[in-house]
């Protein structure tokens, strides 16, 4: 049986089970202790199948950079998963520590298929947005079911429109990106 490699980035105490977690916190409990900000990372090429970013991108220094970094460490066609707050989301700002902020055309950056890396080639890093997908690990309850349910459901089919005419007056609180690595 073949067990996927995978990584979990920024793990701090909720690492991925059966991931390599890697955080820069010694009390983490992750298996590898490194400085994210500091390349390279200590991973060879090509060394994960899956890469996990959950709550973390919003921390590091250099993006771009970091994004170059995980594209090298990810294998041809490896998945990565990327949990961010939500620019328009109250929680984006109320952590000092936040130094990026997301919105749906974030990672278009990185996808050659997206206009926006035709015209501000950043970085070599490429990656295929497979899927974006808002508010994905909060579940709804209570009264606030009745309104956000269906403003979720609306924001995922129709991400951009509802970034565009609706998200300065309904905010959602995070997205998921669903990058793969191109090589």
């Amino acid at each position: 049986m073949n067990v996927p490699r995978k990584l979990d980035i920024g793990c701090g105490q909720r690492k991925q089970t059966g991931a390599v977690g890697v955080d820069i916190d010694p009390a983490s409990g992750a298996d590898v202790i490194h400085d994210l900000n500091k390349f390279p990372y200590p991973f060879d090429d090509s060394a994960f199948d899956e890469i996990l970013a959950d709550n973390a991108l919003e921390h590091f220094e250099d993006l771009p950079r970091v994004m170059e970094e995980l594209h090298r460490i990810a294998s041809p066609g490896a998945l990565l998963k990327i949990i961010v707050p939500y620019f328009r989301a109250r929680w984006a700002f109320v952590d000092p520590t936040h130094k990026h902020f997301f919105t749906v055309d974030s990672f278009g950056y990185f996808d050659p298929s997206h206009t926006f890396n035709k015209l501000y080639p950043y970085s070599k890093a490429t990656f295929a947005i497979e899927k974006i997908v808002f508010n994905e690990k909060i579940t709804e309850r209570g009264l606030s079911k009745l309104f956000r349910l269906p403003l979720k459901a609306f924001a995922n089919r129709w991400p951009t429109r509802y970034e565009a005419y609706l998200s300065h007056l309904f905010p959602l609180d995070e997205l998921t990106f669903y990058l793969r690595t191109v090589k």
